[in-house]
């Protein structure tokens, strides 16, 4: 059974598209997780349209993106998980061929193809432009464990969970938690369209907004967290 989770809010000129683009590729049993973090546009009521026994909805009461994520795992019972943001695009055999990968590796990472809100190309691979690849301290220094392009065997949720207070994003703590634990791979074939419009959650492939001392801090806080994490 696989478990997508996606986590939403105030989503509306994009959701739509996402879903249907995951949902022709999921059988019967499987699931769409959505956490909502308060939307106050039209985005439950578009989700809600669908009427397919596999979306289930759930609201986040504790407010913000990680939260929101944190939210939607803690539903899932499938036994592959797939992040998922509410304004991408999957292309089709995404699910097949990383299901594939699955089966060898605990944590898989899809290139993927980075575009604009008109879906115009900006980008052919993130994996080129940020050199991604496997290794703690490669990806403690550059992370390029995106979020919506990764999947992962339901037990890594048994020591990911739940994420610590002050990490600076989901996906990053994920990747680093797996490298200490389990296996990764990246597999070069982008596998989804990369939505960037100017409003995104996250700055992924774009240069961070923080500053130097706050990138420092972050990564301190990680590699303390990670080291709570194993003595525990």
């Amino acid at each position: 059974m696989i478990s997508v989770c996606m986590a939403t809010y105030n989503g509306e000129e994009y959701v739509a598209e996402q879903i249907q683009s995951i949902l022709s590729q999921l059988e019967q049993n499987d699931e769409i997780i959505i956490s909502d973090d308060g939307s106050c546009d039209n985005t439950l009521n578009i989700i809600l349209q669908f009427e397919d026994a596999r979306i289930k909805l759930f609201h986040n009461k504790n407010h913000g993106l990680i939260h929101n994520f944190e939210n939607a795992l803690k539903n899932a019972i499938g036994d592959y998980v797939f992040l998922c943001d509410q304004d991408d695009i999957w292309l089709p055999h995404k699910v097949s061929e990383m299901f594939d990968a699955l089966q060898l590796y605990d944590l898989v990472v899809s290139d993927c193809t980075v575009v604009d809100k008109n879906l115009n190309i900006i980008l052919e691979s993130f994996f080129k432009q940020r050199s991604s690849g496997e290794g703690l301290l490669k990806n403690l220094y550059k992370n390029s464990y995106l979020g919506c392009c990764m999947a992962f065997r339901r037990k890594v949720l048994e020591y990911v969970l739940p994420f610590p207070r002050y990490i600076a994003m989901h996906d990053i703590w994920i990747g680093l938690m797996v490298e200490l634990h389990g296996t990764s791979y990246f597999l070069e074939k982008p596998l989804m369209l990369y939505r960037r419009h100017g409003h995104n959650a996250s700055p992924s492939s774009e240069k961070s907004s923080y500053s130097f001392f706050y990138q420092i801090r972050y990564r301190i806080y990680f590699i303390y967290s990670l080291f709570e994490k194993i003595l525990k």
